[in-house]
């Protein structure tokens, strides 16, 4: 499961800094803007991991209890 989410992370990170159109990039970058994008990308991506670490935690503390019930 973990290898899976660093793979998908990985690509995404990858992905994500693929080159815009070099018009809205020039312009992206003269204003400042861009590093507010790129922040709220990371925020999303490191909210998007964490939810699936504690998810991944949560679900295995329920199946350690199903397989002691049995």
């Amino acid at each position: 499961m973990k290898k899976n989410v660093l793979l998908t992370m990985a690509f995404l990170w990858m992905v994500s800094f693929l080159p815009a159109q070099a018009e809205e990039a020039d312009f992206m970058r003269s204003t400042g803007k861009i590093y507010v994008v790129a922040a709220v990308i990371v925020a999303i991506f490191i909210g998007i991991v964490l939810f699936l670490i504690y998810l991944d935690r949560k679900l295995t503390k329920l199946e350690n209890q199903i397989n002691d019930n049995d």
